[in-house]
């Protein structure tokens, strides 16, 4: 039961953060562009970064919980590699690309966005989407055996 909650909610986490970029790269960020108004990446970026912040809080802990009685311990991470040891350490490697971007677009882009700086943001905003999409196919390739 613990089990299932768990995956429902990175399940969960991962489709609203997934979700909400691909709102903010298909409909916020080219409606700004043509408009050449940056506050409306701000304004959508003000009410989704807290609740896409949480979703990744979730994804996180419940990522770690799961990979940990997926792989029967962290320590047999290195000890016992195995298919599903190097797909968590894949996701890792994506988990903190995707932090890197999304945090210094967050704390260093954002603050400052102004026409000169949109296209620079949509740069980290694909680059952030693509990530969470490549975090989803490897996540799925560890449960499933998918492409990876």
């Amino acid at each position: 039961m613990v089990y299932m909650v768990l995956v429902l909610l990175h399940l969960l986490g991962a489709s609203v953060w997934i979700g909400g970029h691909i709102v903010l790269v298909s409909v916020v960020m080219p409606t700004a562009r043509r408009e050449r108004d940056p506050r409306r990446i701000v304004e959508f970026e003000r009410g989704f970064g807290r609740v896409g912040i949480v979703a990744l809080i979730v994804q996180l802990a419940t990522g770690l919980w799961l990979a940990d009685r997926w792989l029967g311990g962290w320590p047999n991470i290195l000890r016992q590699p195995t298919p599903a040891s190097h797909l968590v350490l894949a996701k890792l490697g994506l988990l903190a690309a995707t932090l890197v971007l999304a945090g210094h677009a967050y704390h260093r882009i954002l603050p400052r966005l102004d026409r000169a700086r949109m296209r620079s943001f949509a740069l980290y905003a694909w680059a952030t989407t693509i990530l969470a999409v490549l975090l989803l196919i490897v996540g799925a390739s560890i449960r499933l055996g998918g492409p990876l």
